[in-house]
């Protein structure tokens, strides 16, 4: 920020930005890009290019510079971070995360939104969290607690039954969070025939006949 000094008229009395804000491509076009891979994927390793470079957001209050014209002013301090991928799509991005965080760090970071979409997905899909219908926020918190309970516990059955295994060159191992809810509900519709302690006979689902 400097202080302006004008030529005419009345004295300048708010700070402006010694540069003008920039797009996001321009300002990664000179930074140095990596290779960087986050975490093991279904086909292998995941990676791709990475930049980051600090930056203050131009989200600030509009103000007229010079002959420029409205301009935001700078906000607080972020991450800008670019990713170029293998199919040459480019994404950016925004993190307010600290300043001496690394660059994989930050990929790790960005990509963990996948998971947790994934989750929120999910969620709606399979256990109804998108089925609420009260008015309250005592409500909503208590539906989506329960459904996050109840996700919770899919995903510690499922991965109990894959082993925690992963396939390289592969579909992901079997059986999936849907596959796992219906096997659960099955099972209460329809519970597994048992035996009396006593006589031995079949008590519950269909008992034959003689």
């Amino acid at each position: 920020m400097i202080w302006p000094v004008a030529g005419r008229g009345r004295p300048r009395k708010r700070h402006i930005p010694d540069v003008l804000s920039t797009a996001a491509e321009n300002i990664l076009a000179s930074a140095k890009w990596q290779t960087v891979s986050w975490r093991n994927g279904t086909k292998g390793r995941l990676k791709a290019r990475f930049a980051a470079v600090r930056v203050r957001t131009a989200d600030g209050p509009p103000q007229r510079i010079k002959d420029m014209g409205q301009q935001h002013l700078p906000g607080d301090e972020a991450w800008l971070i670019g990713e170029h991928r293998t199919s040459g799509e480019k994404k950016y991005y925004l993190a307010n995360m600290p300043a001496k965080t690394n660059l994989r760090t930050l990929a790790a970071t960005i990509k963990a939104r996948w998971i947790c979409g994934q989750a929120h997905q999910q969620l709606k899909e399979e256990l109804g969290l998108d089925h609420f219908e009260g008015r309250s926020w005592r409500g909503l918190h208590r539906h989506a607690l329960m459904t996050m309970i109840v996700y919770a516990f899919l995903q510690h059955r499922r991965l109990a039954q894959a082993g925690r295994k992963k396939r390289i060159n592969g579909p992901p191992p079997q059986p999936s969070l849907p596959a796992v809810r219906q096997a659960i509900v099955d099972l209460i519709v329809q519970p597994r025939p048992q035996r009396c302690p006593y006589c031995r006979r079949q008590i519950g689902g269909k008992q034959r006949r003689e």
